[in-house]
């Protein structure tokens, strides 16, 4: 059994707790198990069993004022996609989580929760207390004695080895448990199964935070690539930190930084100044507009320079005694001017058009293509806006332009 609460007021630690859910995992007469989840009232008088997931935006209160916070109360299939047969179901009731000490509210004593257990009896058999010291133990994040790389493997084998382990059905090629030595983890300088599109991704690369997809994983909340991919909805930072200086801590040849694109991409009308801009002032970047993978071959950046077309460009970072960056990369769509639709409202001719936001245009006319008469002036709040010929029906026909001012 596994109760929620949540802090829900940061300014005032003596504040209520917010009751939000009991879990329970229910083992059944086949040895296998069942996961439900109650979620409780909002006056705590009792808690409903739920059949189905469910978001709930929590408002939180802070020193800024307030936050909201997505709670995800998962569902009874969501159960056993963590408590999976390959880990024996039951998580985080093993020796190494529970070989520490605890706090037990009940008698303000501290003691080993293994030792505690013990003395209450629930082993079976019994174990040699003696034998505590030389058990395997799990390394908090914020456990500053231990060395990053136990903090790291702890975290992993605490929050993902119900997965990714050896024999897992997984779309996984590493094993994240703790007892498995790191050599044979498959994690550090390992090719990586799902690169998201890194050149040269690994699941941790040494001296690259950047080429190390499992940091990538943990640090964003994009449904489709964050890890744990169930229930998480904020970022650890903690593990996010712990995580980067280790990869920086691992023996290599350091990597630099992807330059940065500026502006990073997007849609613009007839042409945009892009700027690279490398973190390293000594490094030289390369880059090419078809979203090929840069080389020292490539073209070298030396400017800002304007782009009037389409491009996806991808640049690299490269200096003596380093390894290359990753490559960034950024699509750019460049919409010329142009009319987008027309036709009449109410006898007056309304042309869309597609421009820059911010520019002045006038709309001019003529029946000959030779002498022209300015109709309209319009400043584009945005990249479409309308043009309009009050006068349209008096022709019998009309030739129209657009001057850019």
């Amino acid at each position: 059994m596994k109760n929620f609460d949540l802090v829900v007021n940061e300014t005032n630690a003596s504040a209520p707790l917010r009751r939000l859910e009991t879990r329970l995992l229910v083992r059944d007469i086949n040895g296998a198990v069942y996961g439900v989840t109650y979620k409780w009232r909002p006056d705590n008088s009792d808690a409903d069993l739920l059949t189905t997931s469910l978001n709930e935006d929590v408002i939180i209160t802070n020193a800024i004022g307030v936050r909201t916070q997505t709670w995800y109360y998962p569902s009874p299939a969501d159960c056993l996609t963590c408590h999976t047969p390959l880990a024996g179901y039951v998580l985080g009731l093993n020796t190494r989580q529970l070989n520490g000490s605890l706090v037990y509210p009940a008698t303000g004593n501290t003691d080993n929760q293994l030792r505690t257990l013990n003395r209450l009896g629930l082993f079976n058999a019994a174990i040699n207390e003696a034998n505590i010291t030389n058990y395997a133990q799990l390394s908090a994040l914020t456990n500053l004695s231990a060395s990053l790389e136990e903090r790291a493997r702890s975290y992993l084998d605490a929050n993902c080895a119900q997965c990714h382990r050896a024999g897992s059905s997984i779309e996984a090629n590493f094993d994240a448990r703790y007892d498995t030595p790191l050599a044979s983890q498959n994690i550090t300088n390992y090719p990586a199964q799902h690169n998201l599109g890194i050149d040269g991704a690994c699941v941790v690369k040494a001296k690259d935070n950047w080429r190390s997809v499992l940091l990538s994983r943990i640090n964003t909340n994009l449904p489709a690539i964050k890890m744990p991919p169930l229930a998480r909805n904020l970022i650890d930072t903690n593990a996010v930190q712990v995580f980067a200086d280790w990869i920086n801590s691992l023996p290599g040849t350091p990597a630099l930084a992807p330059p940065a694109i500026v502006p990073n991409g997007g849609a613009f009308v007839t042409a945009v100044s892009v700027a690279l801009q490398a973190g390293d002032s000594n490094a030289v970047i390369y880059f090419t507009l078809d979203g090929s993978l840069p080389s020292t071959n490539s073209m070298v950046y030396s400017g800002a320079f304007n782009l009037s077309s389409n491009a996806i460009i991808s640049a690299s970072a490269y200096e003596t005694n380093f390894i290359n960056s990753a490559a960034a990369s950024a699509v750019f769509v460049i919409q010329p001017l142009a009319f987008t639709s027309e036709g009449f409202v109410t006898n007056v001719f309304r042309l869309s058009f597609s421009g820059a936001a911010g520019s002045n245009y006038v709309l001019q006319a003529s029946t000959n293509l030779v002498n022209w008469t300015p109709l309209f002036t319009n400043t584009a709040t945005s990249n479409m806006f309308d043009l309009f010929d009050s006068q349209a029906t008096n022709f019998p026909y009309r030739f129209y332009r657009v001057l850019q001012q």
